[in-house]
């Protein structure tokens, strides 16, 4: 952590975490400004911009039509030219209206432009499943942002760290996706430091120190991740979770050294299969540290098929008993 001068606490959910970094920044820097859907008058559809119209009014908190793709340009436009816009997209399932422009234009300007033009632009989005939600409410799809170059991809898993990570982004000179893993918007409570403060990006945390397996989580995928870890300590199977917290840069260095300490891995996220991040997290450990590998590395993840209706939930996104059996697997080879 950096940036906080006081101990003084606060136990605040992951949602209101969201909400006390957009609070901090917009009153430590005018040139923040928060738009999307609802962000205003409406207070937000999860409540995470609670308050902010109040408080600094239309001008700075926007509410836009239901056009992700207008969000987006106008967001990379404010950026281009010296504000600091903070785009909330409601899900991530409708962010693909907003893929061009923030690929095509957020991502690309700088290289561009020579540097001319920088774009420090935040684009929120809560992703992943486990609230119920309807077709297009659940995407997991952060590979596809991580794979662009000038894109970083931000993915926090507890309150205090989404705080810091916020703050860290809005502050950030170029393009930030965050993604919010609205399973945990309001699964727990944390003490989060009254003052700003942030939490570096591209660096990941040890969660849970172990020497048989390492498991490497993100966002919605680390507290189940934790409760298998700590069902598996009583079989007889240490695990060390490792949270990425930032998938693009990721701390390779992090992953390595872990891997490297039990020579046996897992990876779990939300997303399909097939060329998601765990793809690349195993070719990094393979390019880095295969003389120590002991096991194939187990990929515990959603299925290469459509996120399903909730009804079908379960079975699709890893669950404590699934993650589970793929440590086991990794632990028994």
């Amino acid at each position: 952590m950096s940036g906080t001068e006081t101990t003084e606490t606060t136990n605040l959910t992951l949602v209101q975490a969201v909400r006390d970094a957009l609070h901090d920044e917009m009153a430590r820097d005018d040139r923040v400004v928060v738009l999307g859907e609802d962000v205003g008058v409406n207070d937000g559809v999860f409540r995470a911009t609670e308050g902010l119209y109040d408080e600094y009014g239309a001008e700075r908190v926007i509410d836009t039509p239901l056009a992700e793709s207008a969000i987006a340009g106008t967001a990379v436009g404010m950026a281009a030219f010296g504000l600091r816009p903070v785009a909330e997209i409601q899900f991530m399932g409708f962010i693909y209206l907003a893929f061009d422009q923030i690929v095509s234009h957020a991502a690309r300007l700088r290289t561009r432009s020579q540097s001319s033009f920088n774009v420090p632009l935040v684009v929120r989005a809560p992703y992943g499943g486990g609230v119920h939600a309807p077709e297009h409410h659940s995407e997991s799809t952060e590979a596809m942002f991580a794979h662009m170059p000038g894109l970083k991809v931000v993915i926090p898993s507890t309150p205090y760290d989404t705080k810091g990570l916020l703050t860290a982004s809005i502050r950030d000179p170029d393009p930030v996706i965050f993604l919010e893993p609205k399973s945990r918007y309001r699964a727990s409570r944390e003490a989060v430091p009254t003052d700003s403060y942030t939490v570096p990006l591209g660096e990941a945390a040890v969660r849970r120190e172990g020497t048989d397996v390492t498991v490497f989580a993100w966002g919605g995928m680390v507290a189940p991740t934790l409760e298998a870890a700590e069902n598996l300590a009583e079989e007889g199977i240490d695990c060390e979770v490792v949270d990425l917290r930032t998938i693009s840069p990721m701390d390779v260095d992090t992953i390595v050294s872990s891997f490297e300490k039990t020579g046996r891995a897992a990876v779990v996220h939300e997303a399909p299969y097939t060329a998601g991040m765990a793809a690349e997290i195993t070719a990094t450990i393979q390019e880095e540290s295969l003389l120590l590998q002991e096991a194939p590395i187990e990929r515990i993840t959603g299925w290469d098929t459509h996120y399903p209706l909730y009804a079908s939930e379960d079975f699709y996104r890893p669950g404590v008993t699934r993650i589970e059996h793929g440590i086991r697997n990794a632990a028994g080879f």
